[in-house]
């Protein structure tokens, strides 16, 4: 199977199964002497590890990455830092119940990948979903990672800001209230709110849906390039390429066909550090490149599609059956799925970073 990379110059090649022995990455053009251990890592894998709430897969995976390659002490410092060379990462599986899903190993599940896995390849690893299977989605975590010790200097965080049809208060949003929730969600009252919600769909079986929020502070202008390395391309893909993502906007994204010209026009003045925005409908990107405004983008999360409710389907010799999904998933993916927008933001601008540099100079 191929198309396991993405990126030019800060690359990342991801590998494993969800059932597998383990999953890995292997991050390619990281600048040397960056300094980076292993808890530089294993903070943001913690952030997006399953089984810390009711409200995620109950599946225990301590997700411990080890640095196989391109890191070794400083000969000076002794403080471990990047070399140059292709990092290599790994996380073992150690929680993987594969008989969980013997009962569907011949059937397609509804909205899951299944069906196109095995028209595509002629079969499809059952055991959890392989490739297409969240799992996956550590590495990219693991690989943001390092891509925000690339830019220091800018901050890229992510919220929970919808739920189903159930959208949170802007004028409530609190940073700070990110990280007391399991939600990832920055509004307090509405993070009560979806406990009771959450609770009852995952009692019933079912799941929901998501958005998400990335913003971007700090970055420079100058980033991305005109006409086929625009910014925001790149950004949407990388957003895209998440599993169950099915939507991606940038800055106002589809309400700004709502807007009018006035409306949607960032007006700018001079301040004492330059040009200054009046707004940001454009999401920080203006042509394709970055303005020096923060960089917003949300994506929609579709609801996890191995549900306890019976759904009609077929099976590999293609009988009509019904499917019941057992084992431990997700009631809403797009929970955990918010370190994971953070890390493919970060690794986007990680990439353009090092893009703009060596085209330009600076």
């Amino acid at each position: 199977m191929s198309f396991n990379s993405f990126g030019h110059l800060f690359r990342v090649t991801t590998f494993g199964e969800s059932h597998g022995v383990a999953i890995g990455c292997v991050v390619d053009g990281c600048p040397p002497l960056i300094p980076l251990a292993p808890e530089d890592i294993q903070r943001d894998l913690d952030r997006r590890r399953p089984g810390q709430s009711r409200f995620t897969t109950q599946r225990q995976e301590p997700d411990a990455v080890k640095i196989l390659s391109g890191v070794m002490a400083h000969p000076e410092t002794g403080v471990q830092v990047t070399t140059g060379t292709p990092i290599a990462l790994l996380i073992e599986n150690t929680d993987q119940r594969s008989k969980d899903y013997s009962d569907i190993k011949d059937k397609f599940r509804p909205g899951h990948a299944d069906f196109t896995y095995e028209a595509k390849y002629g079969l499809r690893d059952y055991r959890g979903g392989g490739r297409s299977s969240a799992r996956e989605t550590a590495m990219r975590v693991a690989a943001g990672a390092i891509a925000r010790k690339v830019l220091p200097e800018v901050s890229v965080r992510g919220a929970l800001v919808q739920m189903g049809p159930h959208r949170i208060d802007r004028a409530k949003w609190d940073w700070d209230e990110v990280a007391r929730n399991p939600f990832f969600c920055p509004d307090k009252d509405k993070a009560a709110f979806f406990e009771n919600y959450l609770d009852g769909i995952r009692k019933s079986g079912s799941s929901i849906g998501a958005v998400i929020e990335v913003i971007a502070e700090g970055v420079p202008a100058g980033l991305g390039a005109p006409i086929y390395g625009k910014l925001d391309a790149d950004l949407a893909a990388a957003l895209m390429s998440i599993n169950a993502v099915k939507g991606v906007e940038i800055g106002a994204g589809f309400g700004a066909a709502e807007l009018s010209g006035e409306a949607n026009a960032d007006e700018l003045r001079m301040g004492n550090q330059g040009a200054v925005f009046l707004s940001n409908q454009a999401g920080g990107i203006l042509g394709g490149i970055s303005t020096g405004q923060p960089v917003v983008a949300r994506f929609a999360v579709k609801p996890t599609s191995s549900i306890l409710s019976p759904r009609r389907t077929i099976d590999r010799n293609g009988a009509e059956t019904e499917i019941m999904t057992k084992g431990r998933h997700d009631p809403c993916v797009g929970i955990r799925a918010v370190p994971v927008g953070e890390a493919m933001m970060a690794c986007v601008l990680a990439d353009h970073f090092l893009r703009h540099r060596g085209q330009v100079g600076r």
